[in-house]
């Protein structure tokens, strides 16, 4: 008789999954790297979130929210694809030190405009626009150093760990804005948010140089912006993936804009429903990075048009919920169907690019993913205007689930022909 294979205990596959789940954090300075950026980005939000209120105390309303968030992301179009070029060209540790030193500058400036009661509607665009001069090259930097902190078999753990991060921030930074605000006033977060900046200098100083798997950088020369867009436009495994981050980008991601006009229009609720939304939202999203990160399968590029449909349809829910709680139960999901996306596009388009392009084809993430907010963010702050606060959520949901579906069979196709390679 041959005995039944020895099955392990729960214990010990809760370990295994926990350890797959959290693996590249064993990689010393990608563990730097995570707590940094996860302090430095609550910091953000809080940011976000204080600036979100300071638009509406200043008499603004939706369309005045969207064009300072579109401000802030309007050097990303404009500039996106030269920072991505120079991110490839340049030590990406040494420009990550040059960019959140100059960001902790601008919030300590909007922190004392604010303290001294001079800030005005002028000021917010003038330093929302200097941001996002800067966010030209920090986040092509950020998300193209990723991959040299770890092994390439633990990029697509290093990559969803990332997004985590992103989220735990946005629950921690949402909670304690939202009290913030109500207790101490506006300025604090801002104030808070340009200490948090250090964080990430001091883990950037951390790091051990011998310990990096850097990416050769190609030298200067003429046409190097030009050729990132043709090697993305001429490989499907790119373009698709990034024709769906623009949809999406545009017209679903806008929560900024939305969640603080469906708390006070829909809801009638003030900085502190704000804030348990987007904390919840945030919960959300890490329990789905956790999912995400746990799985042991190789990702796929038809699994991003599962992810779209998914989200999509959680937005969707989110913008009829009838009452507060029910808006704060969809947005559990719609947190974990972001991640879900998110995650798995940034992951396809960094294996299927080349390291020496990687820079210039993030870059194309940032400005497909936030740069379109120059045109989604007034669109959606409009529409909320003139139809009213859930129809922001309605046009963002309805393309998401749409290119999903559309773009299902290509994916599959690019699959059978990539996923070798990767």
């Amino acid at each position: 008789m041959i005995p039944a294979p020895a099955v392990p205990p729960r214990r010990t596959i809760a370990r295994r999954s926990i350890g797959r789940m959290t693996s590249s954090l064993a990689v010393r300075n990608y563990r730097l790297y995570f707590w940094g950026q996860s302090i430095s980005i609550a910091g953000t939000w809080m940011q976000t979130l204080a600036l979100a209120f300071l638009v509406l105390r200043l008499n603004g309303g939706g369309g005045e929210l969207g064009i300072v968030i579109a401000a802030r992301f309007l050097p990303m179009v404009l500039l996106g694809p030269a920072g991505g070029a120079f991110a490839d060209r340049h030590d990406k540790r040494r420009l990550l030190y040059l960019t959140q030193s100059a960001s902790a500058g601008v919030a300590l400036v909007f922190a004392l405009l604010i303290a001294l009661n001079v800030i005005t509607m002028g000021a917010v665009l003038i330093l929302s626009l200097t941001l996002g001069s800067l966010t030209v090259f920090d986040s092509p930097a950020r998300q193209s150093f990723i991959p040299e902190l770890v092994p390439r078999d633990q990029v697509p753990n290093a990559i969803t760990l990332n997004s985590v991060s992103i989220n735990l921030a946005r629950v921690l930074g949402s909670v304690v804005g939202g009290g913030l605000i109500a207790a101490v006033g506006l300025a604090a977060c801002f104030a808070i948010n340009a200490l948090s900046s250090v964080a990430v200098l001091v883990s950037l100083a951390l790091m051990r140089t011998a310990e990096l798997y850097p990416a050769d950088r190609p030298p200067s020369e003429k046409g190097q912006v030009r050729a990132g867009l043709r090697y993305a436009w001429r490989t499907p495994a790119l373009l698709l993936p990034l024709i769906m981050v623009t949809v999406t980008g545009t017209l679903a991601w806008e929560f900024p804009i939305t969640l603080p006009l469906i708390a006070q229009g829909a809801f009638h609720g003030d900085a502190s429903t704000y804030a348990a939304m987007a904390a919840v939202m945030g919960a959300g999203a890490v329990v789905g990075g956790l999912v995400v990160a746990g799985r042991a399968a190789q990702p796929t590029a038809a699994a991003l048009a599962g992810a779209s449909v998914g989200w999509g349809v959680a937005i969707l829910a989110a913008a009829s919920a009838p009452t507060l709680p029910w808006e704060l139960a969809a947005l559990l999901f719609v947190g974990y169907g972001s991640v879900a996306f998110n995650a798995q596009a940034k992951t396809t388009l960094q294996l299927a690019s080349v390291p020496s392009m990687r820079g210039r084809v993030m870059a194309l993430w940032a400005l497909a993913w936030g740069g379109t907010t120059v045109i989604g963010g007034p669109l959606v702050g409009w529409v909320a205007q003139i139809l009213g606060s859930r129809w922001s959520l309605v046009v963002g949901g309805l393309p998401t689930v749409a290119i999903g579906l559309v773009l299902l069979p290509a994916l599959r196709r690019i699959d059978r022909r990539t996923l070798p390679d990767l």
